[in-house]
């Protein structure tokens, strides 16, 4: 079922000349695909952005697309500063599109293999020493109304590593706080188990007794973390919630819920877990997304580089 924002979306793109055409794509995705309302979302943007391009170069019908056109369009994109990976991600978009458009016969020739991708760079994330983060979960305040549901909440992100959409949907049945260990669905509804710390722990229980049952109504299922109507937490409303604490703990403007992510791998890294458990628990497809993490702590390279070194 598309979420409210990609009805939206999809309701914008129908305006344009083969918008019909690009909307019979995103029900594909949806229904047959099996992506989520997420990533549909952002697909759904990039085209409606590529759709916006065509009709200012008068790009009517679909066999007028042809690669210098897309070349192009990823140059105007370049040029208002879009980083690497929305670029990536755009055309990504238009290439599965356009794949759509051979697959139904309404183009003739898939010429897409031709399309090379932008070079991604790899940056360096932005990761919060350990007192940081603890000054991160010691933000919320025990006299404020929710403040059992916000501690779980930043214990939950930084325990787990887990992204805010996963967070958001995680329920109840999905943990086992006995054994210590909670079971996460990710990208492309894949499964992982995650183990959490006994602070952790504490903090989601007293959560569970003291709050949760006072806030939960008919609207809130059996999701864990509910907001004051009783509905569960948006995936908007963690980004919004950790960006309130962040400020009051004078933390970098720039941290966001995907910094505790990068935390989280950072210093299970440095405290000496390797790689592979650290991917695993992340949701990593591929080592080399979380090989990034170890370039990140200095204080761990110069310690190996001493260690194993012949000439320290």
């Amino acid at each position: 079922m598309p979420s409210i924002q990609t009805q939206s979306v999809n309701r914008k793109i129908l305006k344009f000349p083969f918008g019909n055409v690009v909307k019979s794509f995103l029900d594909y995705l949806c229904v047959e695909a099996g992506l989520s309302n997420n990533t549909i979302l952002a697909y759904g943007r990039d085209l409606k952005c590529f759709l916006e391009y065509c009709d200012s170069r008068s790009i009517n019908e679909l066999c007028q697309i042809k690669p210098p056109l897309i070349h192009e369009f990823l140059i105007k994109l370049s040029r208002e500063e879009k980083i690497e990976t929305s670029i990536k991600r755009c055309l990504v978009a238009v290439k599965m599109f356009l794949r759509f458009a051979v697959s139904s016969k309404l183009i003739e020739h898939d010429f897409t293999p031709v399309l090379d991708s932008p070079k991604i760079w790899q940056k360096i994330p932005c990761v919060c020493n350990e007192q940081q983060v603890v000054n991160l979960l010691n933000a919320p305040d025990e006299k404020e109304p929710y403040y059992l549901r916000d501690k779980a909440l930043l214990e939950l992100l930084y325990a787990t590593g887990a992204r805010a959409s996963e967070v958001a949907n995680m329920k109840l049945s999905n943990l086992n706080l006995d054994i210590g260990y909670l079971r996460c669905i990710g990208k492309g509804n894949k499964e992982r188990i995650i183990p959490v710390g006994k602070v952790a722990i504490a903090a989601i229980k007293d959560y569970l007794v003291g709050l949760r049952p006072k806030m939960a109504n008919a609207y809130s299922e059996d999701y864990l973390l509910l907001s004051r109507t009783g509905r569960p937490l948006s995936r908007i409303e963690i980004w919004r919630f950790v960006k309130k604490y962040a400020l009051r703990a004078g933390m970098p403007k720039n941290l966001t819920v995907h910094t505790l992510r990068h935390c989280f791998a950072t210093h299970l890294l440095s405290g000496g877990a390797d790689l592979r458990s650290v991917q695993e628990m992340l949701g990593h497809v591929d080592i080399s997304t979380t090989q990034i993490y170890t370039h990140v702590d200095q204080s761990r390279l110069r310690k190996m580089h001493k260690q194993f070194h012949p000439r320290p």
